[in-house]
């Protein structure tokens, strides 16, 4: 999605062009990750949105976030099994994961070239390649 300004009341058309019921906690959680534009995982978010109502459970975040990702408003990006982001860019692209500060940095799809792919099982296609390129400072 193109940056824009984002508010709550134009996160509710989102939801809907989504096919989203727009309540007030989905508004919330989708505000919080489309107004910053970051990888946030489900505890940063939460926290984002109990800072201004504490009302939203962990089970809701991660409900709303997964229906987020089933309408592909949203995807996922598992950089380890213990590490999991949520990233409003669903557009092609790949990321730098930093290893020391855990940001999550876009790469851009034309900046990385991928050949060599094996062929696929019989009756499969790809549905996308994810390249994560793991970084950290090279004085550490």
């Amino acid at each position: 999605m193109e940056k824009q300004n984002y508010t709550r009341d134009n996160m509710a058309d989102l939801l809907r062009a989504h096919d989203i019921n727009p309540t007030h906690q989905r508004i919330e959680i989708a505000y919080a990750l489309f107004a910053r534009q970051e990888h946030l995982s489900a505890d940063q978010i939460m926290t984002i949105v109990n800072d201004r109502h504490s009302e939203t459970s962990k089970a809701t975040v991660y409900n709303t976030l997964n229906l987020f990702k089933q309408h592909n408003l949203i995807r996922e990006v598992i950089v380890d099994p213990s590490k999991v982001f949520y990233d409003p860019n669903t557009g092609p692209h790949h990321h730098f994961f930093n290893l020391e500060t855990g940001e999550l940095i876009d790469i851009d799809a034309g900046d990385v070239q991928i050949q060599g792919l094996p062929a696929l099982p019989a009756g499969m296609v790809t549905e996308g390649v994810d390249v994560i390129v793991r970084i950290r400072p090279s004085n550490a």
